[in-house]
């Protein structure tokens, strides 16, 4: 086993022959075939243990949330079990071919997004658990998704199978064809959403071509306006955010008094502050806004509990709203295995691997730390709490439409793994053919396998009274 990277970038003095020899020597240590093993180490952690962990450092009344959520069904058990696959890759051996890693690549966070220039792009959009790694565990985690989703689905294993081969097979693919481009070429190419069409083996039929058409429509309407419309409403002639614990809980609800007032005026501190960490013409635009209400909300599976706040800005007048999301960002649940990050602000690690893995960046997306809140010191990024976000829905999904979408997953993870990884190095090592897809299949096979196991482990301990979970709530 490798224990660090072989090629993240290099100083140019290897020529692309050397680098491709990378890949090639990459295959003595871990044959392609041999990705296809999974089985659980004999000293494999207890899943709920490991969840547990991470629990330990968030907010205590919204654990519950999180364990009902998990509960729900594997699909969701492993959109929230981010730390138990790293901690079952981590004990495997590895290609040692680093990229800057998602983290937690599975289909879900693959999504429709705005750019900067108001074009409408197809990328990966979440980034908490971010860290150079080997690039082959985003593509695991991203295959055993697709068999986790498909199963939900009521798709046969075969049909699974071809699902997995879909995105293995487009990244593979697409990686051969930036290890054949310039870097600036690799840097620039983005999926703008009028062009994806050209990332699909073939045109698409008339059906996905209408939901893809839906899809960009949803994802246009997804802006502050009309997230205002939804979360806030006028008191008393102010912009106010709308009660709904404990989802949605306003600071003034959360901590009346003066101990409120002091997170106010913590969170005020942590937005100006944060500021810093823009460009200066987008710190001139943010300057423009002021800061009208704050709560505190819970997001997504795997981040409930985090401290996450949105903040409600006003510019013009009430017609003019801006909401941004400040997120507490912890440790990645790869450093164990892949080393402590090179930042010592963990926002700023996701803010980092976010701008270099994506193709265009929210334009607020920054990074700042705040003091007192629950006590310490803790690290934040914020961003846009919606800008033209168009969320998949796989459980609407037939085969052929899932497929189609593996197939952008996997090309928009090449993409994002070419800007930072080597993609000579990585295409060498996948070679021309499919044995690096057949092998996947059966990694994610059997990886399904150990997440439903793992799911029913977490229904197990709340049955036995181990953990409480509060199943009375949606996401």
């Amino acid at each position: 086993m490798h224990d660090g990277p072989l090629s993240l970038t290099h100083d140019g003095a290897l020529s692309p022959s050397d680098r491709a020899a990378l890949g090639k020597e990459a295959r003595a240590r871990v044959p392609r075939s041999a990705h296809a093993a999974y089985g659980p180490d004999e000293k494999r952690p207890d899943p709920v243990d490991v969840i547990e962990r991470q629990s330990a450092t968030r907010v205590s009344e919204l654990v519950p949330v999180r364990y009902g959520r998990m509960l729900e069904s594997p699909f969701r058990f492993y959109r929230g079990a981010a730390a138990i696959m790293a901690s079952d890759l981590g004990a495997s051996a590895h290609t040692g071919l680093y990229a800057q890693l998602c983290g937690d690549a599975h289909l879900l966070n693959f999504r429709l997004l705005a750019s900067p220039e108001r074009h409408l792009v197809f990328d990966i959009n979440d980034f908490d658990e971010t860290l150079p790694g080997p690039f082959e565990w985003d593509v695991k985690r991203l295959a055993a998704s697709l068999v986790i989703a498909g199963r939900a689905n009521g798709f046969p294993a075969k049909r699974c199978d071809t699902l997995v081969r879909a995105a293995v097979a487009s990244y593979r693919e697409r990686m051969w064809e930036f290890a054949g481009q310039r870097t600036l070429d690799v840097w620039y190419a983005r999926d703008d959403f009028d062009q994806i069409a050209e990332l699909l083996p073939e045109p698409l039929g008339k059906g996905d071509e209408k939901r893809a058409v839906r899809a960009s429509a949803k994802a246009r309407a997804r802006t502050s306006l009309q997230a205002a419309a939804k979360l806030t409403q006028v008191v008393d002639g102010e912009h106010r955010i709308i009660s709904d614990p404990p989802l949605i809980t306003p600071l003034t609800e959360l901590l009346p008094g003066t101990e409120g007032e002091g997170l106010a005026q913590t969170l005020r501190e942590l937005i100006s502050g944060y500021a810093d960490t823009l460009t200066s013409e987008r710190r001139h635009l943010l300057n423009r806004f002021h800061v009208a209400d704050m709560a505190r909300k819970v997001v997504g599976v795997g981040s409930v509990g985090t401290r996450c706040w949105i903040v409600l800005l006003i510019g013009r007048d009430g017609e003019d709203p801006l909401l941004l999301q400040a997120k507490e960002a912890g440790d990645s649940v790869l450093a164990p295995y892949c080393g402590a990050s090179e930042f010592d602000n963990q926002g700023e690690r996701v803010v980092a691997g976010q701008r270099l893995m994506q193709a265009a960046s929210d334009i607020f997306l920054g990074w700042k730390h705040a003091t007192g809140i629950d006590g310490r010191e803790r690290d934040f990024y914020v961003r846009q709490l919606r800008d033209w976000k168009g969320i998949a829905r796989p459980e609407t999904m037939d085969p052929t439409t899932l497929g189609l979408f593996a197939r952008l997953c996997g090309a928009s993870l090449a993409r994002a793994h070419a800007r930072s990884g080597d993609p000579i190095a990585i295409a060498a090592y996948l070679g021309r053919g499919d044995t690096f897809d057949r092998a996947l299949v059966d990694f994610a096979q059997a990886y399904a396998d150990q997440n439903e196991r793992d799911h029913q482990a977490l229904t197990d301990a709340v049955s036995e009274g181990r953990v409480t979970a509060r199943t009375d709530l949606t996401a």
